[in-house]
């Protein structure tokens, strides 16, 4: 007897999950209301007019860049840059935290720059910069000495000279709030219920191209960008045997996207704004242009 109510709650709740569905799908699609207007004609009324997306099935830190930035026009010549240790930090100050107590832990990755130098080196397919190596520097300069001083005993020819930037790339992750917004849906009928809820998390970067020669900010750019987090679950609560024995089911999943994906987005458009503003302001020359000119 006890199986069969358990089987038949069981049922209850997969009917009545599906029944949600058609909430739970306009949710993902358009999540909640951000922004309303009035509407006059033909009946008084407030309609929703923006919505807050929520992205179904999150990517992982292991996609490939954005499309956006490997098809980059490519210039006449490869722009030599450099990202020191330094150079693009976080500078945020969080630390991961949960509903209970803070963590010691920060909340983004504190190597940056190894995302910066990754984006540089996709742009355009990997034809538009030529990154210089400055994250280790310090080994490249002992191991160039090893092989220098056994290159002088067997009078070989002398090593070429290290590669020297016309540009370095600096900037920092500046901001990461989080709860930016939150919300959700849900329904119970007799006992059985579903629902959905989502949070919206913000992290912002500040990226700039300074001149090597004279010291200048070329270009600065300011990028946000947004984290999804969403979860879902369905539960029964019921009283059997006439009130003295409780049933209680429970089930659901949470999805959240990950922070480092975020700011990897982040960075890489930064450095797709950086080649635009640099296209308009004259910096560099397409590869189709000069071939025409010539």
């Amino acid at each position: 007897m006890e199986m069969k109510l358990l089987l038949n709650c069981l049922l209850v709740i997969s009917l009545f999950s599906c029944s949600l569905n058609p909430v739970i799908d306009e949710l993902n699609t358009q999540g909640e209301c951000l922004r309303e207007e009035l509407v006059v004609e033909p009946v008084p009324r407030w309609e929703c007019v923006e919505y807050a997306v929520l992205e179904k099935g999150l990517p992982t830190i292991q996609e490939t860049a954005n499309q956006d930035l490997l098809s980059l026009p490519i210039p006449k010549n490869p722009i030599v840059v450099a990202v020191y240790p330094n150079s693009f930090t976080d500078q945020t100050g969080q630390r991961k935290s949960n509903s209970e107590f803070a963590l010691f832990s920060s909340a983004i990755t504190q190597a940056p720059g190894h995302l910066l130098i990754r984006a540089l080196k996709q742009a355009a397919d990997g034809k538009f910069f030529r990154v210089a190596e400055r994250q280790g520097l310090d080994n490249l300069t002992k191991e160039r000495q090893l092989i220098r001083s056994a290159r002088e005993k067997d009078n070989a020819q002398p090593l070429m000279p290290l590669l020297f930037a016309g540009v370095i790339f600096e900037g920092a992750v500046i901001g990461y709030d989080t709860n930016i917004k939150t919300g959700g849906l849900g329904a119970r009928y007799l006992g059985i219920g579903a629902s959905k809820q989502y949070r919206i998390d913000n992290i912002v970067i500040s990226l700039r191209m300074v001149s090597v020669v004279t010291g200048e900010v070329l270009i600065e750019v300011l990028v946000t960008k947004s984290i999804y987090s969403y979860g879902q679950s369905q539960d029964v609560f019921k009283f059997i045997e006439a009130g003295t024995e409780l049933v209680e089911l429970e089930g659901g999943n949470t999805e959240n996207e990950g922070v480092t994906l975020a700011l990897q987005r982040a960075v890489e458009t930064a450095v797709v704004e950086i080649v635009q503003k640099g296209y308009d302001k004259g910096f560099w020359i397409l590869q189709e242009e000069q071939e025409s000119l010539e």
